[in-house]
């Protein structure tokens, strides 16, 4: 037989090989990791709902999942919950795009005020942050009483960037509304969970791959310029957006932004040491999962998914095989995953409640 470029490529380069004739659960395309994460490494996490998963698994199997903005003293668990302290490592919400991260380091270092200040609450005249509206379910009694909190919230994502070991992040949309004034990002559209909608204050935008690499490199930038060692874990989302602002069918814009999404995650990669990708995204779409990772919405990953999916995670990404004395067995029942998927927040959802 003739020699050729691919003649001696290993197996795992060859959908047949790598894909075809392996087991669907048994798909694992991670090779090799830059980092581990060990059980002493404050490990936070932002971005779309996808990454609370992470959070979870990271609480319930020893690791130091970092809560660096921690409920008041004497708050019950459950109010802590309700009041989305544990949702991820600050009280920031999802942060759907990287522009939303970016934003989010410059508002709380000074380096960005946005002119919005605040929204109304339409339904019950309760003020709201517009740049994380559902946070507080209560919402607030002034302008005075969020201010302060933002203060707080600010102190503690300061804290966290700066004294974080490994931060989890995933990209999970493009599209988004923004304040014509300023640029400032917002976390839901106006009018969803406050504000009114006024076209001439927000306009809608659709980030290009581009915009995506550009936000979150210098997002990367920032975080290392206070903490030179911080290592990053990179995602994509796999569950499907749940609208689109544009006109067109919402099969075509999911696919369009999760390609974008996908691309933009290789070229970061690239570009920058100590920044990780976990598939997650490409083992949940493979064909051959697909009809078994996801619900019946077909937009959600189900318990299944997740299972299989932070296996992996844990199998490559942390010192288990070394700790395992050290480390509570990983146990993933169906019904227990069902649950605290319940506990997934995903500030998206208010579209279609508003």
């Amino acid at each position: 037989m003739a020699e050729h470029p691919y003649s001696s490529l290993p197996d795992h380069r060859f959908w047949r090989k790598a894909v075809t004739q392996t087991p669907p659960f048994a798909i694992d395309p991670i090779l090799s990791t830059p980092f581990k994460i060990s059980l002493k490494d404050r490990v936070a996490t932002g971005g779309s709902c996808f990454a609370q998963e992470i959070a979870q698994k990271l609480k319930a199997s020893g690791y130091h999942y970092y809560l660096a903005e921690q409920p008041p003293e004497g708050m019950s668990a459950a109010e802590a919950e309700r009041r989305n302290y544990s949702m991820y490592s600050c009280r920031y919400g999802n942060l759907y795009t990287t522009t939303a991260l970016l934003q989010l380091f410059d508002r709380a270092y000074g380096a960005f005020k946005p002119e919005l200040v605040h929204w109304v609450r339409q339904e019950d005249g309760r003020i709201v942050d517009p740049f994380r509206p559902s946070i507080e379910p209560d919402g607030y009694d002034s302008i005075e009483d969020m201010l302060a909190e933002r203060e707080r919230h600010f102190a503690a994502v300061r804290k966290m960037f700066e004294t974080l070991d490994v931060f989890v992040f995933t990209f999970g949309h493009t599209e988004s509304w923004r304040c014509r004034s300023d640029g400032a990002v917002l976390q839901q559209a106006p009018g969803v969970a406050g504000g009114v909608w006024d076209p001439s204050l927000y306009a809608f935008h659709n980030m290009t791959v581009s915009e995506v690499v550009r936000d979150f490199l210098a997002s990367v930038d920032r975080i290392r310029s206070v903490n030179p060692a911080s290592r990053i874990i990179l995602s994509v989302s796999p569950v499907g957006i749940i609208a689109t602002y544009e006109d067109r069918h919402v099969l075509e814009a999911n696919s369009a932004i999760k390609a974008i999404l996908r691309a933009a995650a290789d070229e970061v990669v690239r570009a920058r040491p100590n920044i990780a990708y976990f598939p997650s995204y490409d083992v949940a779409t493979a064909p051959p999962n697909v009809a078994r990772f996801y619900r019946e919405d077909v937009r959600r990953i189900n318990p299944f998914g997740i299972s299989q999916t932070m296996r992996m995670f844990f199998d490559h990404f942390t010192e288990r095989e070394t700790q395992t004395a050290k480390i509570e067995p990983l146990k993933f029942d169906v019904a227990a995953e069902a649950e605290s998927t319940s506990r997934i927040v995903c500030d998206e959802e208010a579209i279609e409640t508003a």
